[in-house]
């Protein structure tokens, strides 16, 4: 990890973790805004292009209006992988879920999945469902394992990209591993454990979590171009390749990894969308227009996340960042095979920022962060 740490850095190795042992690293930034409608942001994403990003998008939405911004091989309505942004839909149906009184996020995840987290210390009587949502179940992280890193992240992924895999099988490789901690006395980030709130609203529900993410959110927004592949291993149309070196090695082959199977993230990071809807699911969050205002209060209730980082904490599937002008974000970071997103705006849900670019080795998307929400432009 490079010496440039951000918020960003640090949730965008939620499923690229052993992806690549550097930091996405990008130009410096400097304060002096520039004249013109996200001019800054602008020459922010051609930037990225610059530094070796094939293509880069961007949509933002403040009082002035909307605007998108596209450099390289992307263009403004395509469709990508989210990664982990996956997380804040599956944490507001869980909300939700609460709100409804079909559960509580402080019930233990053994009430719903009995016997599931067990092994080498792990133990779901002891673990609530709010301590899954918040990364402090201590919970090991299936993305950590260095077989599946191997065979997923690694070039066995040319060889495994269509295999299909369980979200119990992904539950059982953590356990095989130690905890981290135990529950409630520390922060991590745990991929596993958004697999295991997945699994949470399927026993609640009866239904795939992804129905529940499709009816409660998706077809209430009408976010059109949002979709939870479940096995589908295709990218919908209209999308551009998404690139990997499959390596820590910025150098090495680089590779089309667009198509693969969705079960290697399950609800920790499958979902497909482009700029205007995550901007568009974001600001109706933030606005109180899907979950009421308690449960809207647990889900921006954050916990700390590392001493090195003390603007930020990590809410219920949300995270707050302070960025270098001050000027506080909320929302979420992704990052899948070929593909790192940002989808954040300010905590009235007035000014957001979506973005994508279609590779995983290279680029800074928090300079676009701070183009968009602080006018900071590249310094050349």
């Amino acid at each position: 990890m490079s010496a440039v740490r951000t918020t960003r850095t640090v949730l965008a190795a939620a499923l690229v973790a052993g992806l690549t042992a550097t930091a996405l690293a990008g130009p410096a930034l400097a304060g002096t805004p520039v004249k013109g409608d996200h001019e800054a942001t602008r020459q922010a994403l051609r930037a990225a292009v610059d530094a070796g990003v094939p293509g880069a998008v961007a949509q933002a939405r403040d009082s002035r209006g909307g605007w998108t911004g596209t450099a390289g091989e992307r263009g403004g309505d395509d469709r990508f992988r989210v990664g982990s942004i996956t997380k804040t839909f599956v944490a507001t149906v869980l909300l939700q879920l609460q709100a409804e009184g079909r559960l509580d996020l402080d019930d233990p995840v053994e009430k719903w999945l009995p016997g599931v987290v067990r092994g080498n210390g792990h133990d779901g009587r002891r673990i609530t469902v709010r301590q899954l949502l918040n990364h402090t179940s201590g919970v090991y992280s299936v993305t950590s394992d260095p077989g599946f890193q191997e065979k997923i992240f690694g070039p066995g992924f040319l060889e495994h990209r269509y295999d299909r895999w369980t979200p119990r099988q992904l539950v059982d490789i953590a356990m095989t591993h130690a905890p981290d901690f135990a529950p409630g006395t520390g922060w991590n980030y745990s991929n596993t454990n958004y697999v295991l709130a997945g699994m949470v609203i399927e026993k609640v529900t009866g239904r795939p979590y992804g129905k529940a993410v499709e009816n409660r959110i998706v077809k209430p927004l009408k976010l059109r171009a949002t979709s939870v592949p479940g096995t589908d291993v295709r990218m919908p149309k209209p999308s551009s390749p998404a690139w990997s070196t499959l390596s820590a090695d910025p150098d090495a082959q680089v590779h089309d990894v667009s198509r693969l199977s969705p079960t290697i993230a399950y609800a920790a990071g499958e979902m497909i969308s482009d700029a205007n809807d995550l901007g568009t699911f974001y600001r109706a969050l933030l606005k109180g227009r899907l979950l009421p205002k308690a449960e809207m209060k647990e889900m921006t209730t954050t916990v700390p996340i590392s001493p090195e980082l003390p603007g930020a904490g990590y809410g219920l599937g949300l995270m707050k960042q302070k960025l270098g002008c001050g000027k506080e974000i909320w929302g979420h970071g992704g990052g899948i095979h070929g593909s790192s997103s940002e989808a954040q705006a300010t905590r009235d849900g007035r000014h957001s920022l979506a973005m994508n670019f279609n590779a995983d080795w290279t680029g800074d998307s928090n300079s676009v962060l701070e183009a968009e929400f602080c006018g900071a432009t590249p310094k050349r």
